[in-house]
C-alpha cells in the first residue's frame, strides 16, 4: 500500500515511516524540508498521487493560541483538500488524550481544530488520541531550562514509547477508517518531574528542576486530566525499558 506521512522528518513521523517500510509499504514522506509545504499546499498534489492513506503526525511551532490554531487549521485544510482531489481513502490524525477538557493550552486548541476539520471533512478518517511520549519530560526541560535551572509542571501522565505509537499509527493507517479511536497510552502513570530527573540522569546531565505550574501547563492539567480513559489501548514498552535504551 502507498501511504503518505505528513511530518515525516519529525520524531513520530520518522518512526512511522520506518514502521510502514518494515511492513512492506511504499511510503511518501511529506515535509517542508522535502519540498512539500502544508501551509501553502505547494507540492501536495504531486506527493499524494496514488496514495491510499495519509498519517498526519505534524506539530505546530511554539506560539500563541490564535497562531497555533491558524497554523494547524490551515495545514490540515490544505492536506484534506489535496487528499480529496487525489482520492485518498483514509486520513489518520495523531491527536492527544485529554485535550477537550483543557482550554488554556495553545497546542491543545490547535489539535482540537485539527480534529474538527478532519471529522467534518471529505476524507474517511481515524483520530488517534495518544498520551505524552516517553521523551516529553526531557523536551519540556529543553523549553524551560535557563542557566542550569528548569521550571517543570508536576503533571501526572501515562507516557507511551515513541516507537510504540508509530507502530500503532502504521497499523491503523493500513486498515479501514475507524472514526474516533480509543485512547492509546503506555503501561504506567508517571510524574513528569520524576521522569525528567531520571532522563537527565541517564543522559549524564545536571539540571536543577523546579516543580511549578505555568501558563502553558496550568492547574487544569493537574490530577487525572491527562490520563487515558477506560478501555484505552495499552502499548507494551514501559518508561523504564525506554530509559534503559537511552543510557
Amino acid at each position: 500500500m502507498r501511504v503518505a506521512v505528513a511530518g515525516a522528518t519529525g520524531n513520530i513521523g520518522s518512526l512511522t515511516v520506518a514502521a510502514l517500510r518494515r511492513a512492506g509499504h511504499d511510503v511518501v514522506r511529506i515535509s517542508r524540508s522535502l519540498g512539500v509545504d502544508l501551509s501553502t499546499g505547494d507540492g501536495l498534489d504531486a506527493a499524494l498521487t496514488g496514495v491510499g492513506a495519509v498519517v498526519d503526525a505534524t506539530n505546530a511551532p511554539p506560539g500563541d493560541r490564535d497562531g497555533t490554531v491558524q497554523y494547524l487549521g490551515t495545514a490540515t485544510a490544505n492536506l484534506l483538500a489535496a487528499e480529496e482531489r487525489a482520492g485518498v481513502a483514509h486520513h489518520v490524525l495523531l491527536s492527544i488524550v485529554g485535550i477537550h477538557g483543557i482550554e488554556g493550552n495553545p497546542h491543545y486548541a490547535g489539535k482540537r481544530e485539527q480534529e474538527r476539520l478532519v471529522a467534518a471533512g471529505p476524507v474517511p478518517w481515524t483520530i488517534v488520541p495518544a498520551t505524552q511520549f516517553h521523551d516529553f519530560a526531557e523536551m519540556v526541560v529543553g523549553w524551560t531550562e535557563h542557566d542550569g535551572v528548569a521550571p517543570i509542571a508536576p503533571l501526572l501522565v501515562q507516557p507511551i514509547a515513541p516507537a510504540d505509537i508509530a507502530d500503532i499509527l502504521a497499523e491503523i493507517a493500513t486498515g479501514a477508517p475507524q472514526g474516533r479511536y480509543g485512547d492509546v497510552a503506555g503501561p504506567d502513570p508517571q510524574d513528569l518531574v520524576d521522569m525528567a530527573r531520571r532522563t537527565l540522569t541517564a543522559r549524564g546531565r545536571e539540571v536543577k528542576l523546579v516543580p511549578t505550574w505555568s501558563s502553558v501547563f496550568g492547574l487544569e492539567m493537574s490530577g487525572n486530566a491527562l490520563l487515558p480513559g477506560e478501555g484505552a489501548r495499552i502499548a507494551p514498552t514501559t518508561f523504564e525499558e525506554w530509559l534503559a535504551q537511552q543510557r
